[in-house]
């Protein structure tokens, strides 16, 4: 709209304009802090995301010593039986 019709337009009419843009301005707010919202929700799963992979590599390296110890132990436990089993015989 050109500065010569704002001109010709009545108070109320500019009241109206004014109003309709500050509707909507609150709506663009509401919707902008709604995006915000997400993005941060998005970023904090993203975080977590990566929190969760370095804890599952952690328990694999966990479960790995856990595996060799355990392999470990049954291989004393057969020489063991083995030696047992010698001096009997």
């Amino acid at each position: 709209m050109s500065r010569s019709n704002f001109r010709r337009l009545k108070r109320i009419e500019l009241y109206e304009i004014m109003l309709a843009q500050s509707k909507e301005i609150d709506r663009l707010r509401d919707e902008l802090a709604k995006a915000n919202e997400k993005l941060e929700n998005q970023e904090i799963k993203l975080a977590n995301a990566g929190s969760i992979a370095e804890a599952s590599l952690s328990l694999t390296k966990v479960f790995e010593e856990s595996q060799k110890a355990a392999d470990l132990y049954l291989k004393n436990v057969k020489q063991m039986n083995g030696e047992a089993e010698y001096e009997k015989g």
